[in-house]
């Protein structure tokens, strides 16, 4: 897992969003209400509404970041895992949901978060 965690919380704009997921060159990111995760928002997500504002299909906009909020775009019922869950639960997880990041939970508190691709490094690791 990934221990030293970018987050957001849901009063910032989805223009912020972007610039922190390209900043810091990630591909998924928690929204927090203090200590507590209450959604997940991905670069996908972005994309998605960048994609459906696009009038030409040529061009990506992000025109309509300024009209929804962070609430809006965010998945909510989200799946996660506890700091001493297996390796095997989190591949359980990943394989058998349509979720590509899980935050890692110590209690309530957030303390990571474990992606398909550290899943993907930590298997290749071992050969």
């Amino acid at each position: 897992m990934t221990s030293n965690i970018v987050t957001v919380n849901k009063t910032q704009s989805l223009s912020e969003v972007n610039d922190i997921l390209n900043e810091n060159n990630i591909r998924h990111i928690p929204v927090v209400s203090g200590k507590s995760v209450i959604g997940m928002l991905s670069k996908v997500d972005l994309q998605k509404i960048s994609f459906i504002n696009t009038s030409d299909g040529d061009e990506l906009t992000t025109a309509l970041y300024d009209e929804l909020t962070i609430d809006q775009v965010m998945t909510k019922n989200l799946k996660v895992v506890q700091k001493n869950n297996t390796i095997y639960d989190v591949a359980d997880i990943l394989a058998t949901s349509e979720f590509h990041s899980l935050p890692v939970l110590d209690g309530e508190e957030l303390v990571g978060i474990v992606t398909t691709t550290d899943l993907i490094n930590y298997l290749l690791d071992l050969y």
